[in-house]
């Protein structure tokens, strides 16, 4: 049987005991008129007065068995009174963070625990001391400051949170790999991925959220990095506080794996290297980066992939590149690749007017730039994970052309 409340189970409990506590005295009283004399006391198990018929002994055993069925309606009971407990927590926080305390971190502080096993950061852990059950050792609150002991269980819970500001929206999203920690999804060209000034619908942002609600999660949208709105390709979304931090510092650190596919005009030279110039704004276009020797270090490592040729008298090339970046600069790729004279096809900000050539421009519609592949090790399992997105048709048709003119094909270069 289950019960809403442990409260309706212990009743039932004590009824069984007052009813138990009853029959064991009614069997045991003393017969009239000798009260002090135990050969008039009527025999437990013995025959009835009026009757003559022989009672049923109440034995050892059966006291026993009564006080077994109290344990287990006792276990039963604590185990729904915890069930209902974890219930309510999982409605009001996250899957909690488990440490099991070992004798290294005997004597030291909860917080420097914590930062060693789990690389929690301090931010995050002066948001959970803040909640009812945010950290906790051996299921009490505690202090981020308090001692632990060898064999102690500290847990960190983090309160669920919601994209309030976030309108849900119908928007089909192209799901490559999620958990309860982690979404990677293949954004489609056009698509701006967090709402902005201006730009409060259609996002990559208002999709999600509105594909959270539907399958019932309570998740707030955090972007672990983000993609040009005509660049396609990969982007990891974390689903935790935890998780988004620990996936930032994988960033910074240089140890997620973000390889590009690129359309670019001309050749690379050298066909595989690195760019090493700095960027930063430009003061007369605000929206604009260059690259100055005031900028901020950004390096990018290309290869080229394939070449097309065409034209003799025009001298007309392409190529396709893969890149991998070692910083994040905003455009990176695109300032890096005009830096080196091979801008991306389709690019009209970064353009090299003299290069364009309007039929590759129309076939593209957009900066011909694909986030194909990426990996990192999930904050949660500890594993290297990688994911590829497939090209878009866009990317299949540059080629067709490309290989069109490349065999002789004649095609407008004007601009």
């Amino acid at each position: 049987m289950r019960y809403s409340k442990d409260s309706d189970k212990r009743r039932e409990l004590e009824c069984r005991n007052e009813l138990f506590a009853a029959d064991v005295n009614m069997c045991c009283q003393p017969s009239a008129g000798n009260d002090d004399t135990m050969e008039n006391m009527a025999p437990v198990g013995g025959e009835d007065a009026e009757t003559g018929v022989a009672a049923d002994p109440v034995t050892a055993a059966d006291m026993g068995a009564e006080t077994e069925e109290e344990a287990e309606i006792e276990a039963e009971t604590e185990a729904e009174v915890l069930e209902i407990e974890v219930d309510k927590l999982s409605e009001k926080y996250y899957k909690p963070l488990t440490v099991h305390a070992t004798t290294d971190d005997e004597g030291k502080q909860v917080r420097t625990v914590l930062q060693r096993r789990l690389g929690v950061s301090r931010k995050l852990l002066s948001q959970v001391k803040l909640t009812e059950h945010g950290l906790t050792v051996n299921g009490r609150r505690v202090y981020t400051t308090a001692i632990v002991s060898a064999g102690d269980i500290i847990q960190l819970r983090m309160l669920r949170e919601e994209s309030d500001d976030i309108l849900p929206e119908d928007i089909p999203i192209r799901i490559i790999y999620e958990d309860e920690y982690l979404l990677i999804v293949n954004k489609p060209a056009g698509m701006i991925v967090h709402p902005t000034h201006g730009h409060y619908t259609g996002t990559l942002a208002n999709g999600v959220v509105r594909h959270w609600k539907t399958v019932g999660e309570k998740v707030r949208f955090r972007p672990i990095h983000r993609l040009d709105e005509d660049t396609s390709g990969l982007v990891a979304i974390a689903k935790t506080g935890y998780v988004h931090q620990q996936l930032s510092e994988q960033l910074q650190a240089g140890t997620v794996d973000k390889q590009y596919l690129a359309c670019v005009y001309s050749i690379p030279a050298p066909s595989d290297g690195t760019v090493q110039g700095p960027i930063d704004r430009d003061p007369e276009r605000p929206h604009y980066r260059i690259v100055t020797p005031d900028g901020y270090p950004s390096v990018t490592h290309y290869e080229t992939v394939r070449t097309y040729k065409w034209g003799e008298r025009t001298g007309g090339a392409a190529s396709v590149v893969r890149l991998k970046l070692e910083t994040g600069r905003t455009h990176q790729i695109r300032v890096h690749m005009r830096h080196i004279g091979c801008p991306l096809i389709g690019d009209k900000m970064y353009s090299i007017e003299p290069l364009t050539v309007q039929e590759l421009e129309a076939a593209v519609g957009r900066q011909a730039l694909h986030a194909e592949r990426l990996g990192l090790t999930h904050p949660m399992t500890k594993q290297w994970m990688e994911w590829q997105a497939p090209l878009p048709e866009e990317f299949m048709e540059l080629d067709r052309i490309l290989s069109r003119m490349a065999e002789g094909d004649t095609c407008s270069n004007d601009s």
